[in-house]
């Protein structure tokens, strides 16, 4: 398959993804809207930040229990149902007058979020099982993330000029239900995942066990965290530089940001033919160092013009997108079919876990030291991360391990699907964590 889009499926899962994409897109400009309409100047903020920290606790707290939940539910009825929940709680949303209403409507709409991303990065695997098609996937996926960043307040900008900003919610709740028909429209693998057994607490902790013990999903969160720390100024700290050093923001903020957002893009699509030439893990760790060494580069630098300003910000781009891009693959690699969904929940909790710690953090550095020195010192602890992360992730990386199972019976059905072949019953296949490999072994083959 040359392109992932030649198969129908993904082409309406995409599509899917794009609709809700512009729908979260226009929902963060319509709260902040609320926010200010509610609050006005004096707690407009306050009430934006709590919405923004129950987004946080309801990503990370709640996408592993969710898909526990979940588990055992068809994923297509599964998700249709979790954006209808989202399109119909987004349409109230336009009447609150209280901050405590549109606290609550939009911590609900988040925590079906929860439930709902990892469910959908689970499936895009299973309808592209060659990893050149799953790759390209992922970087089209990557763009369509950076692509609504960058459009969603310049749709959200043309609408309020037509209406007000309570529509906006309106708008967000038609761009759900286009996600809601893709979806309908979309035939999903067969079969119904078989809930997992066990206590209810070990069953939500599932993909967390096999997270922290696999090297490689380890390396991976210290490589999200460490480009977090790093991005996390460009994107906190963008609009105060664009004010503060070049002396309008309006004009500029948007400037830089489409750069970076043009710079993601280029990136994104860059990676899948990256891939056919280096590892993964080497591909995120140029990307976490290269993001790092421009900031840092970029920190000493003597006020620098707006075209080398705009380059700047397109490196940044580019080396986000090599670090966001192919955790899709790693974690795809490093979890069996039936565990993706929980490792994909376990990875959007504790992605958005290190973002809880990097967003207020390059805020707080922001507003105490300068927005350089600020920048410096978070580029110089995301290079330990990733220093860490080399330690953590080991270079001699194979799917394939030998191991043995001295525990197991001759007749057991796993030494029957993977003969082996010593009295030990040391066998050889794609070493993955689970019940059967609780854990990791270092001996390749």
């Amino acid at each position: 398959m040359s392109s992932p889009l030649s198969s129908p499926t993904f082409r309406r899962l995409f599509a899917a993804q794009i609709c809700s994409l512009i729908g979260v897109g226009l929902l963060t400009v319509a709260l902040s809207l609320a926010a200010f309409r509610i609050g006005g100047a004096a707690a407009g903020g306050q009430i934006l930040g709590l919405l923004l920290a129950l987004k946080m606790v309801a990503y990370v707290m709640l996408a592993p229990l969710a898909e526990t939940l979940l588990s055992g539910v068809s994923r297509k009825r599964a998700m249709v149902s979790l954006d209808m929940g989202r399109l119909l709680l987004l349409l109230p949303m336009a009447f609150v007058t209280q901050p405590w209403q549109v606290a609550m409507l939009a911590f609900a709409f988040f925590v079906l979020a929860a439930g709902f991303t990892p469910l959908f990065q689970s499936v895009i695997p299973d309808i592209l099982p060659q990893e050149a098609a799953y790759t390209k996937a992922l970087a089209w996926s990557r763009v369509a993330y950076t692509t609504e960043a960058v459009m969603s307040p310049v749709i959200a900008a043309v609408m309020l000029k037509i209406v007000a900003g309570e529509a906006l919610f309106y708008a967000a709740a038609l761009a759900f239900a286009g996600s809601v028909l893709a979806l309908l429209l979309t035939r999903f693998p067969t079969g119904t995942q078989a809930p997992r057994k066990g206590p209810f607490l070990k069953r939500v902790g599932h993909g967390f066990w096999i997270y922290s013990h696999t090297p490689r999903l380890r390396g991976l969160f210290l490589l999200n965290l460490s480009l977090s720390l790093s991005m996390a100024w460009v994107l906190v700290n963008s609009v105060v530089y664009a004010g503060t050093r070049l002396g309008d923001s309006e004009h500029y903020f948007p400037i830089l940001m489409a750069c970076y957002g043009a710079g993601a893009a280029l990136g994104a699509v860059t990676v899948p033919r990256l891939l056919t030439r280096i590892s993964e893990r080497r591909a995120m760790i140029l990307g976490a160092l290269g993001f790092a060494g421009v900031g840092v580069a970029f920190s000493l630098l003597p006020a620098p013009q707006m075209p080398f300003l705009g380059a700047v910000w397109v490196a940044f781009g580019v080396a986000s997108s090599l670090v966001l891009t192919p955790g899709g693959l790693v974690i795809t690699k490093s979890a069996a079919q039936k565990d993706r969904a929980s490792v994909f929940a376990a990875q959007f909790s504790a992605s958005h876990a290190g973002w809880l710690i990097a967003y207020p953090l390059a805020g707080w550095l922001g507003s105490l030291l300068s927005l350089e020195t600020a920048l410096l010192y978070l580029s110089l602890i995301s290079i330990v991360l990733t220093l860490i992360a080399l330690r953590v992730w080991p270079v001699d990386d194979p799917l394939d391990l030998a191991h043995s199972h001295p525990e197991l019976p001759d007749d057991h059905p796993h030494l029957q699907q993977v003969p082996a072949y010593s009295a030990q019953h040391r066998h050889t296949h794609a070493f993955r964590i689970d019940e059967l490999h609780p854990i990791w072994t270092e001996r390749s083959v």
